[in-house]
């Protein structure tokens, strides 16, 4: 991604597709400074030995910032030019934001302003949850609904859209 690569990737996709995997190659690639911004909080055992597994996964090339609310500011804070920031994962900050009763267009709307201003590469990483049936509660449809609102606000600002699908990349934009 180094060089006349794009800069700002989102990357979609279902459980267990690669999205990650895929994401830390493109870092790893890069060639500059890595920087992970982490999303997800161990709320129970699994949760906590999933972090553990990502963090072991990653490697210690990589600086992560645990991050669940304030994504756009630990974004502006952590960006800059020889820096590669992933975010992973979207879809778990917007149910943080729905958790604490925030405004999630609000704040897609601070993190597409920090992602054009970004300096440097920024990779987001999100689930593709709006493939399936429709939720049968209202709670699920409001976090399915959000997540494709800030899908499309998150794709319009970056550079590449990729749909990860049994581990192989598909170029959407």
């Amino acid at each position: 991604m180094s060089g006349d690569g794009p800069r700002k990737t989102l990357i979609l996709g279902g459980a267990r597709s690669g999205k990650s995997r895929h994401a830390e190659m493109l870092g790893r690639a890069h060639g500059g400074a890595l920087i992970y911004i982490a999303t997800g909080e161990a709320g129970d055992g699994e949760m906590a030995e999933r972090i553990k597994q990502h963090r072991l996964g990653r490697g210690p090339e990589w600086t992560t910032v645990e991050e669940p609310v304030a994504v756009a500011a630990a974004l502006a804070r952590e960006a800059g030019p020889q820096r590669f920031v992933l975010v992973d994962c979207i879809t778990l900050w917007i149910s943080n934001l729905m958790g604490l009763q925030r405004s999630v267009p609000a704040e897609v709307d601070a993190l597409c302003r920090s992602i054009e201003a970004a300096a440097g590469a920024v990779c987001l990483v999100s689930n593709e949850v709006g493939l399936g049936i429709v939720p049968d509660n209202a709670m699920a449809r409001a976090f399915r609904d959000e997540a494709g609102l800030a899908h499309r606000r998150l794709a319009a600002v970056c550079d590449q859209v990729v749909l990860m699908v049994a581990g192989l990349p598909m170029r959407l934009k």
